[in-house]
């Protein structure tokens, strides 16, 4: 990997023989020129830049209706989302770069949009600091429109605020950033974009960076403008605000947190229903994972070779995330045999057998950043046994069972999970399972769950930019909400039988299976599979595999 610090300089005879601190010795492995020949030379001889603007990104329109929806809530505070910065892998190493959901949201501006970016919804009068700490001090973001979902432009109220976005806007070629600046310049990272082009794409006024501090300091305070900021996005921003309120006069300490968290719970309960534009991504994104699981189903006469077989798979899936989208929506489960018993296995570094199962949990996150969340199990030799398939039917009848559910009138969030516990209390009764006396109704009351043993996990969960998205939304707004048109989420009950667990029958010990489809609420209150095309019945599986490695 290109050294990401030889932008520092040539030291001299009096630097040689100074003490360096641990962090000036990261530059002493390579050195650029500093003279100004140099300089002159290496920003001349450039070809002009494009001069066409890039066109509206059709994210636009509907980013500006979420943001609307967002000020309304807030009339009178200026209310900042930050993208996040790069985070450091190992030394001078960084992750890929992902911005914060709530920007992205909010933004539209999809994939690695940009390391450091800062929104601002900036209020178009000042007077209601101090209007409340929590959401319910306006409408609820979950169920407040801007616009006509078909005419997202189409704003119903006047608005409240303007937004502005603070970013980092290519240097010229004149400028030493330009060739020695690991993190913004372009030789390094590639061409930025500029202010004008970033307007023209998103259709939000842009600013630089380096006017943040003022634009959020000016009318600060008690009688003047509140500041909000999502705080969990990029600590220097938040550290940032604090400074800005306490030389303002406004809320600090305990009494800042509940004005951000009143942020925070807002920019999640808006997303808990979808627009059209995001429930087309989340197809787009299921699409590309039906193509990663087919992928990762040819590999397995690969993976029943290779001493970490999962890791094929996983590779296999991955390898299409990249190649479809903007990569993994999550880290990849590829659980085979018992390893499916842990929930969580993302290790990936076990055998793949003949005559077991893999527990495949992945999606592909697509560029917008919208991911699909996809569990199939699938017998590796193309066929279940009979202990295999009297499990994994009883999962299918307990997913079958909480999609019904879910289309019944008036069904709330939780009562999806209540239908697949039912089925899955059902079964283990029958199987004897449940301990002695106890029903499946006895077990599904609040004194029993005897059943959670062996699914301890929800079955369901919302769904977007996030894999379980909406995660600060209050109970009222999401589990205990009747589903309404927009909503995405998971259906996924599954059965965990641990290899050395001697409460479950001995031919069903080491059997893991989950089967996971993510549904949308329509218009008219049905629920519709958005995964209808990625096989799921025990006849569609075993046509699937063996059609595909045969």
């Amino acid at each position: 990997m290109t050294d990401s610090v030889s932008d520092s300089p040539a030291p001299s005879a009096a630097d040689a023989e100074a003490p360096q601190t641990l962090a000036e010795r990261g530059n002493n492995r390579s050195h650029r020129p500093t003279n100004q020949a140099f300089r002159d030379f290496i920003g001349s001889g450039w070809g002009p830049r494009p001069d066409a603007l890039p066109d509206r990104s059709a994210a636009a329109p509907w980013a500006a209706a979420r943001r609307e929806t967002l000020g309304a809530l807030f009339p009178g505070d200026r209310l900042v989302i930050p993208a996040g910065g790069l985070v450091t892998r190992n030394n001078d190493c960084d992750y890929r770069f992902r911005p914060h959901s709530a920007f992205a949201h909010l933004a539209g501006t999809g994939t690695d949009f940009e390391p450091d970016a800062v929104l601002v919804l900036e209020p178009l009068a000042a007077g209601s600091a101090g209007a409340g700490t929590s959401s319910t001090a306006g409408r609820s973001a979950g169920s407040a429109v801007a616009g006509d979902a078909d005419n997202p432009g189409e704003a119903t109220t006047a608005p409240t605020h303007e937004a502005v976005l603070y970013f980092r806007p290519r240097a010229s070629r004149s400028s030493e950033e330009f060739y020695a600046d690991p993190r913004y310049g372009e030789l390094w990272v590639g061409q930025r974009p500029s202010i004008e082009e970033v307007e023209a794409a998103t259709g939000i006024r842009c600013a630089h960076i380096d006017s943040l501090p003022d634009a959020l300091a000016k009318d600060a305070g008690p009688d003047g403008v509140q500041l909000r900021v999502v705080a969990q996005a990029d600590a220097a921003v938040t550290a940032l605000v604090d400074r800005v309120r306490t030389a303002a006069g406004l809320a600090a300490g305990q009494d800042a947190q509940q004005v951000d968290d009143a942020l925070a719970e807002a920019t999640s309960e808006l997303r808990l229903t979808k627009d059209s534009w995001e429930v087309e991504q989340l197809q787009r994104a299921v699409d590309a994972t039906r193509a990663g699981f087919d992928d990762l189903i040819r590999s397995i006469p690969r993976a029943t070779g290779h001493w970490r077989g999962e890791r094929v798979l996983e590779g296999a899936f991955g390898a299409k995330a990249r190649e479809e989208g903007n990569g993994l929506g999550y880290e990849t489960i590829a659980a085979a045999g018992n390893h499916a018993n842990t929930l969580h296995w993302i290790n990936n570094d076990g055998a793949v057998r003949p005559g077991e199962l893999v527990l495949v949990d992945a999606g592909v996150e697509v560029d917008s950043l919208y991911t699909a969340d996809v569990t199939r199990t699938i017998p590796v030799d193309g066929r279940f046994t009979a202990p295999q398939r009297r499990v994994y039917q009883a999962v299918l009848d307990a997913a079958d069972a909480a999609f019904a559910r879910a289309n019944t009138p008036g069904c709330r969030f939780r009562d999806v999970h209540a239908a697949a516990m039912e089925v899955i209390a059902a079964r283990l009764e029958e199987w004897g399972m449940l301990p002695d006396g106890v029903t499946a109704a006895d077990s599904l009351g609040p004194d029993g769950q005897f059943h959670r043993r062996w699914m301890v996990h929800g079955t369901s969960h919302h769904l977007g930019l996030d894999v379980h998205d909406c995660a600060q939304a209050r109970r009222e707004m999401s589990m205990d909400a009747v589903l309404r048109p927009g909503m995405v989420f998971t259906i996924e009950p599954g059965l965990y039988f641990r290899a050395d667990d001697l409460l479950v029958p001995e031919e069903l010990r080491g059997i893991g299976v989950r089967i996971e489809d993510d549904v949308v609420v329509d218009a008219d209150g049905s629920v519709r599979r958005l995964t209808q095309a990625i096989p799921r019945t025990v006849a569609e599986v075993e046509a699937w595999v063996t059609g595909l490695i045969a």
